[in-house]
This record gives C-alpha cells, sequence and structure tokens, in this order.
C-alpha cells in the first residue's frame, strides 16, 4: 500500500501522499522554515500527530543532529533544503522502502511493489523468508532487486540530488526513570499505562480475549478514558461457541464485565467467529501481500474483528501482542547461569520449573540451553531422531526438505539461517529474546495492507520500547518464578485483573482454528501448489515434498515450528503467483505535499 512516495525528477525531490489517507488522519505533513516532514502512522502520542510531526522535523533539522528517535509507531520522510532523511521508529509496525542503483535513491515508498519489477526478484530474500518462524520480516533485503528496507530504528541519509550518504541505527530515548529494588509490578504497570496512554485515539478498539495481556491493556485504556467524556472505547472480541475456544467464553465475559466497571459506557462488540477457520480465502490474504506474509494463513480471523472495527470508525485498535516473551517467565536466563559457570543453580532452576510445568528438565535444559547455543546442530539431531516423515524434528533454522538443496546453496540459504539464529539467539539469548520479540507474533503485515480501507492501525503496547526496557532492566529472578507465568504482570495488576483472569496459568490456544482450516482447505492447497504456474515455484520447490508436507500437517504430524514452515512456503507459492496478474494496491489519490523553503 503506498502512503507516500518520494521521486526524484530533473534533480529534484517530488513528494506525495495518499489523499484519503491523509483525511483519515493515517498520514501526517508538516512544512516549516527548515523542511518538510511527511509521517505515517504517529510520533509521541495518536492524539497529537500534527505536534509528532512537527517535533520529528525539528529534532532533525541541524545538519549531523543524531537525536534518540521518538516513541511512536511511525515511518518518516524528512525533506530539508541540503538532505532527505528516511526513518522508522524501532518497533518497525510502517514499512519503508527505497530503490537504489549505483548509489543513488531515485524513489522512496511504503509499498516494495510500488518500486520494483515483477520480473526482476531477489532470490536471496527468499531464502531468508524462509528461515525462522517470525511474523514480519527485519532484514534489509525484498523481494524485489535494487530495493531496500529501511530497518526499524534506522536512519537513512540521502542528497537533496538522490545520492546515497549513509544508514545508522538511531538511538532510542533513555528510559524516563529508574527501576526501584523489589518495585518490578510497579516499575511495569507505570510503563505500561504511559504505553497505552499514548496509544489511545478519539475511539479505542481493544482486542479483549480474556487471556491476561489483552485484558491488561483494556482495564488501562478503560481507567484513563473513564474520565474523558468525549473519548470512545471498543471491547472487540471474537466469539466462539463450539470447539475448544468455546472454553475462553466465561473468561472473556469477565473481562468485559471488568472493564465496563471501570468505564461504563465502554461498548462491547462480539463478534461471532464459529464459521472462522485458518485458509479461509488463503489466496486473497497471502496473494495482495506487499511481501510474503508468513502469518497469513491465520488472517481471516484477524480481518473480521478489524472489518467490524472500521465499521464502528475505530482510529486504532490496541492488543495485547508481545507479552508472551516480553514479560512472561523468561527461561533463557538458564542459558545466563550455564555461561557463567553456575550450573547448580541452574539445575535447581531447571528442576523448579519441570515441577510445576508438564515438561521434564531434560526438555527444558534442551530448549533454553543446548538450543540457543547449538541452535543448527540441535535442528540437525531432531531430524535424524524424527526420520521417516517430511516433519518430524523440523525446526526453525535448517533447510526444508521441500526446498531444492541447488537452489539454497545457490541463494545463501546456509548463510541466511546462521544470521536467522543468530537474531533469534545471539550471545545473550536471554536479551536476543527482547529483540526478536517485536517481530516475533504482532500481525502487523494484515494491518498495514488493510489499514487505508480500515482507516486504523493496530498498535501493541506490550511492544513499547519502555515497556521492553523495564523488563530487559530487570533481574532474572523478578521473572522466574516458578510456577507462576507473567509473575511481574500480575503483581503489576494486581488491583485490576479480576481474580478469575489474574490466576489463570494457562490459555487455550488457537490450534483448533488451525485444523479446521487444514481439513477444510488442505486439498485447495495441495492443488495452489500442484498448479503453480510462476519459474521460481519450480526453481524452489519440490512441490510433491511440500504437498506431502500439507498432508502430514492435515493428519497432525509435526508441531508449531514445522507447521510454520509448510504455512510460511505455501504463502509465498501463493504470492509468487499472484504478481502475475496483480498489481500494487495505489491509492486512487494522490495529495501533492508542498516542500519548505
Amino acid at each position: 500500500m503506498e502512503a507516500l512516495r518520494l521521486d526524484w525528477n530533473g534533480g529534484g525531490a517530488k513528494l506525495q501522499a495518499s489523499e484519503a489517507m491523509v483525511r483519515q488522519g493515517l498520514v501526517t505533513s508538516v512544512t516549516a522554515p527548515a523542511g518538510t516532514a511527511a509521517v505515517v502512522g504517529w510520533v509521541g502520542s495518536v492524539q497529537d500527530r500534527l505536534a509528532g510531526a512537527r517535533a520529528l522535523l525539528d529534532a532533525f533539522d541541524r545538519p549531523g543532529a543524531e537525536p534518540p528517535l521518538p516513541t511512536g509507531d511511525f515511518a518518516g520522510v524528512l525533506i530539508y533544503p541540503d538532505r532527505v532523511l528516511l526513518m522508522r521508529d524501532a518497533q518497525a509496525r510502517i514499512p519503508l522502502f527505497f530503490r537504489e542503483s549505483g548509489g543513488r535513491v531515485n524513489a522512496v515508498s511504503t509499498a516494495a511493489r510500488g518500486l520494483g519489477c515483477p520480473t526482476d526478484l531477489e532470490p536471496r530474500y527468499f531464502c531468508r523468508y524462509l528461515t525462522g518462524n517470525m511474523a514480519q520480516p527485519h532484514t534489509r533485503l525484498t523481494p524485489f532487486a535494487g530495493v531496500h528496507r529501511v530497518l526499524g530504528g534506522e536512519v537513512v541519509s540521502i542528497s537533496a540530488t538522490g545520492r546515497l550518504r549513509g544508514r545508522r541505527a538511531g538511538d532510542p530515548a533513555a528510559p524516563p526513570h529508574v527501576l526501584r529494588p523489589g518495585a518490578a509490578g510497579q516499575d511495569l504497570r507505570r510503563a505500561l499505562e504511559q504505553a497505552v496512554g499514548r496509544r489511545l485515539g478519539r475511539t479505542t478498539a481493544c482486542h479483549v480475549s480474556g487471556g491476561t495481556d489483552s485484558t491488561s491493556v483494556a482495564l488501562l485504556a478503560a481507567r484513563l478514558l473513564a474520565e474523558d467524556p468525549d473519548a470512545d472505547l471498543i471491547l472487540l472480541a471474537g466469539r466462539f461457541d463450539g470447539g475448544e475456544l468455546a472454553g475462553e467464553r466465561p473468561y472473556l465475559m469477565e473481562a468485559v464485565d471488568a472493564v465496563r466497571r471501570l468505564a461504563p459506557a465502554a461498548r462491547p462488540v462480539i463478534v461471532e467467529a464459529d464459521d472462522v477457520a485458518d485458509f479461509d480465502d488463503f489466496e486473497h490474504h497471502a496473494g495482495d501481500s506487499d511481501e510474503p506474509h508468513a502469518h497469513a494463513f491465520r488472517a481471516p480471523f484477524w480481518s473480521r474483528l478489524h472489518a467490524v472495527a472500521a465499521e464502528l470508525g475505530c482510529d486504532i485498535l490496541l492488543t495485547g501482542c508481545g507479552a508472551d516473551p516480553v514479560v512472561d517467565t523468561n527461561l533463557l536466563h538458564l542459558h545466563r547461569l550455564a555461561r557463567s559457570g553456575r550450573l547448580r543453580e541452574l539445575t535447581r532452576q531447571a528442576r523448579a520449573h519441570a515441577a510445576t510445568s508438564e515438561r521434564g528438565i531434560r526438555e527444558i535444559v534442551g530448549t533454553h540451553v543446548v538450543r540457543p547455543a547449538l541452535p543448527l546442530v540441535a535442528e540437525r539431531l531432531a531430524r535424524l531422531v524424527h526420520r521417516g516423515t517430511v516433519l518430524g524434528g523440523l525446526g526453525n533454522f535448517t533447510r526444508p526438505p521441500w526446498l531444492r538443496p541447488g537452489f539454497a546453496r545457490a541463494h545463501g540459504f546456509r548463510a541466511a539461517s546462521i544470521a536467522e539464529s543468530r537474531f533469534a539467539f545471539g550471545r545473550r539469548p536471554e536479551q536476543s529474546l527482547y529483540d526478536a520479540a517485536n517481530y516475533l507474533a504482532a500481525p502487523d503485515p494484515l494491518s498495514w495492507g488493510y489499514a487505508q480501507r480500515n482507516g486504523f492501525f493496530l498498535s501493541h503496547p506490550f511492544l513499547d520500547p519502555e515497556v521492553i526496557a523495564t523488563m530487559r532492566r530487570l533481574p532474572a529472578e523478578a521473572t522466574m518464578r516458578a510456577g507462576r507465568s507473567k509473575a511481574v504482570l500480575r503483581d503489576a495488576m494486581a488491583d485490576l485483573l479480576p481474580r478469575r483472569i489474574h490466576g489463570r496459568t494457562a490459555k487455550i490456544p488457537f490450534n483448533d482454528l488451525y485444523v479446521r482450516g487444514l481439513r477444510a482447505h488442505g486439498d485447495e492447497l495441495i492443488d495452489l501448489c500442484r498448479s503453480a504456474r510462476h519459474p521460481l515455484v519450480a526453481e524452489m520447490f519440490d512441490i510433491d515434498t511440500l504437498c506431502r508436507a500439507v498432508r502430514e500437517a492435515q493428519w497432525g504430524l509435526g508441531d508449531s515450528y514445522a507447521w510454520d514452515r509448510v504455512n510460511s512456503s505455501l504463502a509465498l507459492v501463493v504470492w509468487l503467483e499472484g504478481l502475475g496478474y496483480r498489481r500494487s494496491p495505489v491509492p486512487g489519490a494522490a495529495l501533492p505535499v508542498i516542500l519548505g523553503s
């Protein structure tokens, strides 16, 4: 989706923004004597986007200035008389790309398809895409040759005539307060409350599921909006009356009741979702995205909720996404104990967690100590143990059996898998988890693709930089409490969470939707693979093996890691097929942005 575009014509820069998205408030442009800024999303606070865009323009006004990037969900283009700056916030919700050749940038856009040529693809991108299980991309490569991604937290400097000057990682703003010993819950509460406050709009929707995470966000939003007569709060929930997920209904209703006690005017909107299954309308959700979307299979559920929020006129939708990696027990601290030689303490902690869970000590140590240390070796050994099936023992990083070895060798799959494993685990896995958390589960590519139609973006308070910084700086003993998941969050929200939700130790996963979707659409997916005509599909994949993998997933073989590898490959097949007859969705009208003198 092309929210804004910058072109160099005759040596000068010409900036255009989507008229519809400007009208919706999703794109903000400001012009001052110093220059012009166009910001997609929001800087500082949702309710004062104009002030945030002005502050961003002023902060980078002085040549050579390197101020910390402000908090927000934004991609920005700043045009000064002597230079152009491209930037994204560290959470990378809003995409931004530029097309470069010979050290010169000739176009910038929020749509990679709008810059690339569908017949000139970058095979290395597909190797990196097929490793890991991230919900959104985090590398400079894009599917199109010559088109580059501005990374989250990065500032790209370009001369006034389009010459690429450099790229640097923007420094995040320093945390505003010092953590106090023994006050982890209070510190998280303060950070999370401020994160929610920054994201409140005129009509704010909160996704509520009955879990600790989404309920916490909705309760804080209700508390902050209770005294504002002009604010509107929507409690948006998908309800299942059948299958495993029907077990979530009592928690959902209790969460809604708790929020309405704080904000009686809050409107619960319950969306019946029994007829929704993963992979519904998969060709549309996977084929129309700007890039291959690994989690496109889950789009039917989210898109139904988003459509309802759009009908209600919501200008932002808050979720509980990101809480699992950010505020849950970080068992990768066991790896830190192993590195420091504290094996007795490692054993004690592993035993304590094994005693309060369904996992044994060997599994806990293997997952959180051995695998982060030697991820590729651990996955190869798992494949040897589970020989005889396509999906057995398939992890995140090793080559899936349906990816042809010749393609993998020619285009750097091994280097991509090593790079991805280092991104996920790094030298200090207990800290790398927080860096990777931002890309793991948030369905932002779906939100972005439908933002113009819906009139809002998703936003995730648990992935706010201040919340992540708070959890990152807590001592391990504050979070690693055996038998008590998300202990710091429960302490932080003890006065607001209903007792039943506060004491929850497990939540029903969405496996039911996945199983139902594969049963309903498995044959369609296999037909899609066998009928694919894009030449890269046959060059990249052994279609028979991929189809066997789909069939094994239908039968329940493999695990979530293996299924993610199947899902991402299916999405790639559909996306490549879509290149043949779909064009990048471009707004119907572009609004010229007047550049400052």
